[in-house]
């Protein structure tokens, strides 16, 4: 079953379209499970019925004319209990319903499951038999995964559909694509699309206009290949055996067959794209080799499919290096890269929407930091066929436009000027203190990573620098940056803020931020190798970026010092004596480094309920909402299945935050929020309330959050997180401080527009 389960999706996503595709399906699984009827039923949530879309088995002129209310019959009861039914005999049952356009009448046994895409019912899968049968339990599971497998299919093929409608003449109806979650603004632009480097088997088709300039591309990757391949084998000469050396002379036969290469532009010259070539040409034949009975043969398999790598990584790096940006970029693909959203010039990047993804990732950090709106969680989002048309990213309403009409269009420039205006109506508050109505005052901080926006924090009116995210430097290198390199770059971050405090953070990878160059492959990499447990493990590493930090910091002294993901005394305990360490060595080179201020980042549960002993060992402490929230949620924040549960409202989360800054104000100690919660106008309303020393955030916020500040009493922010502690979730404490958001004329900080 899982072989045909298998070839039943492949089929059906290379279908042309959705007609085509429900036509396969029914076919199929008639054949499966050898009964009389497959039908599938699409659900019309505009008239609320169900359509009879396809069949194998019924009178085909009801297709497309029989539907029946939602709730109706078999098919209505499949779709309102979202699960399967199974029953041997049809018409016995209370909820079957005879429409005799369908030439049903001879048929009783039944069995349906539900099209579930995000627990909305798409639609319903169902096969019946003239006799009365109750199908297995095997054969209703087999039933059940393919129609979940069939969701993201169908939807796919929609777009397919809806697009080949646009492309064909004027559209009566527009395109919209919804994701999980995002980064706030609007943009329009056109979309350029990019995929993800050194992953054959993810690359997916993309239609070309000029196929000459395509096997052009490949001849030369092929030909570049060659002769590295003769250039390694030479190398290696004095280095190996002639044995060994053979595995170049294979490659090199390889390339030079007519399987390989002239399949791949076979596929070229028939409208696929270069690396979608590729990968079908490479998938094809290391298929062949692996189902071959020889063991020596079915090993040729590896070999094809690691030489077509080469290629494919050959490919990539061209068309990377090749690149130009149009003025208004949607940058989109289906796992878009720091290093891909970072190689776009800043000016020429206003949206970003990735299939994968949410907005609670390190990239959304950065977009939000850019003011760059984007919508992650796209699932449903062809990216091979968008390459080029005209995007509108919605980031507050988590919509994606394809193609908008004139009229949306003008809409949405219209929303781009009212954004644009309240912006600019903020700028009056750039100079003055974060200070409510009653005296409380907050100091306002930015998140950074890049030189330029260090420049631009300065002129905004920050108090300094919260969280400076070292790592980002390195994700620019394709090495790991000395320490002269490292010193320079501190040295101009602390100059430019001088005399307001930087807080540069130690390299904070793993998770959802792999180096390129120095990749981490687990299984569960949240709770893996990551934060300070790698620059523990790495003490070269460490020492170097402390040494640098320090030697910056000797000319300056607004340097302060954050340590990532602490969870323990001891991690802790480890980290201040290899800054022991860095500062004796320094001392011996003859440089008096002087003892910056020392932090920990509180995002992992076990530092919540030690904070008490951990406060002891630093000078201040910062909470990482972001980490925070996903630990104490058990949510990977990038996973769109359940993105939706991740909410930094959540009691759990702000009463953890709030004991960890009673505690840390109880020894007299500063303690700041460094995640998206300070630029979040609700949740910073109760931080506020809660009464943190310091928010910091991406410079798009700070202005609207100081707006917020200045016009929201203290004591009117107490009453309102009083209120949101006695609520038992977080949709309801949202509600309730966007309430008082609203009532006091700040609802501008909702929604786009006036």
């Amino acid at each position: 079953m899982l072989d045909t389960l298998r070839r039943i999706v492949e089929d059906i996503n290379a279908a042309r379209d959705l007609n085509e595709a429900l036509h396969l399906i029914v076919a199929e699984v008639k054949a499966a499970l050898h009964t009389d009827v497959c039908s599938v039923y699409m659900t019309d949530p505009v008239r609320g019925e169900h359509v009879l879309m396809a069949t194998d088995g019924l009178r085909t002129g009801a297709v497309g004319q029989v539907r029946l209310k939602v709730g109706q019959g078999l098919i209505g009861l499949v779709a309102s209990r979202a699960e399967p039914v199974n029953i041997d005999d049809a018409p016995a049952h209370p909820a079957f319903r005879y429409i005799a356009a369908t030439g049903e009448a001879p048929f009783h046994g039944f069995v349906g499951a539900p099209i579930l895409r995000r627990r909305k019912v798409l639609g319903v899968l169902a096969a019946q038999q003239r006799d009365q049968r109750k199908y297995s339990d095997d054969e209703e599971a087999f039933l059940v995964t393919l129609a979940a497998q069939l969701a993201g299919s169908i939807t796919q093929a929609e777009i397919r559909q809806a697009l080949a409608r646009i492309d064909d003449g004027p559209a009566t109806e527009t395109l919209f694509l919804e994701g999980v979650s995002s980064a706030p603004g609007v943009a329009l632009g056109e979309a350029v699309v990019v995929f993800p480097s050194a992953a054959l088997e993810r690359v997916p088709d993309q239609d070309i206009a000029d196929p000459e300039i395509e096997a052009s591309r490949f001849r030369q990757a092929v030909a570049a290949e060659l002769a590295e391949l003769h250039r390694l084998s030479e190398r290696m000469r004095l280095l190996l055996s002639a044995g060994d050396r053979a595995l170049f002379d294979a490659y090199a036969l390889l390339l030079g067959s007519d399987s390989l290469v002239n399949g791949t532009l076979e596929r070229i010259y028939a409208g696929n794209w270069a690396p979608g070539a590729l990968r079908a040409t490479v998938l094809e034949y290391a298929n062949i080799f692996t189902e071959m009975d020889d063991p020596y043969l079915r090993e040729r398999a590896a070999d094809i499919l690691d030489l077509g790598q080469r290629l494919m990584n050959r490919l990539q790096e061209e068309q990377v290096g090749q690149r130009a940006y149009p003025d208004h970029t949607i940058l989109m693909g289906e796992e878009v890269s720091v290093s891909q959203f970072l190689d776009v010039p800043p000016e020429k990047l206003k949206g970003l929407v990735s299939v994968r993804g949410t907005g609670a990732s390190h990239l959304a950090l950065l977009a939000r930091g850019l003011g760059i709106p984007a919508v992650f969680g796209v699932s449903n989002l062809p990216p091979g066929r968008l390459n080029g048309r005209e995007i509108a990213v919605d980031g507050y309403t988590m919509r994606v436009c394809i193609q908008p009409s004139p009229a949306l269009r003008q809409e949405y420039e219209k929303l781009m000027a009212e954004e644009a205006e309240l912006a600019q109506g903020l700028q009056h508050l750039r100079d003055l203190p974060a200070e409510t109505p009653d005296g409380r005052t907050v100091e306002l901080h930015a998140n950074s990573g890049l030189f330029a926006d260090i420049a631009a924090a300065r002129n905004s009116g920050v108090q300094g620098v919260g969280l400076y995210r070292s790592e980002l430097h390195f994700f620019l290198r394709d090495h790991f940056p000395g320490e002269d390199e490292q010193t320079t770059l501190y040295s101009r971050v602390l100059r430019i803020m001088e005399p307001y405090p930087v807080v540069l953070r130690t390299l904070d990878i793993g998770g959802d931020k792999p180096l390129p160059y120095f990749p981490i492959r687990e299984q569960n990499p949240f709770l893996g190798w990551r934060g300070i447990r790698i620059s523990l493990d790495q003490p070269d590493l460490f020492k170097t970026q402390l040494r640098a930090m320090l030697r910056a910091g000797a000319d300056y002294p607004n340097l302060a010092i954050l340590l990532p993901m602490i969870g323990s005394v001891g991690e802790l305990s480890e980290a201040l004596e290899l800054l022991r360490c860095a500062q004796l060595e320094l001392l011996e080179d003859g440089l008096a480094a002087q003892t910056p201020r020392v932090g920990i980042m509180v995002e992992v549960p076990s530092a919540v309920y030690q904070i008490d002993a951990l406060i002891q060992m630093v000078d201040f402490a910062s909470i990482g909402s972001n980490d925070l929230t996903q630990y104490l949620l058990a949510v990977d924040r990038n996973n769109d299945r359940v993105a939706k549960l991740y909410d930094s409202l959540h009691p759990a989360v702000l009463m953890a935050i709030r004991q960890v800054i009673q505690r840390v104000q109880a020894v007299g100690k500063p303690i700041s929020v460094c995640g998206e919660m300070a630029g979040d106008p609700a949740a910073a309303l109760l931080l506020l309330a809660m009464g943190v020393d310091s928010l910091s955030m991406n410079l798009g916020s700070l202005l609207k959050i100081k707006w917020l500040i200045r016009t929201i009493r203290y004591d009117v922010a107490q009453e309102t997180l009083a209120e949101a502690l006695t609520l038992n979730t977080a949709a309801a404490i949202r509600d309730r401080a966007n309430a008082c958001l609203e009532q006091h004329g700040l609802g501008g900080l909702l929604r786009v527009g006036k």
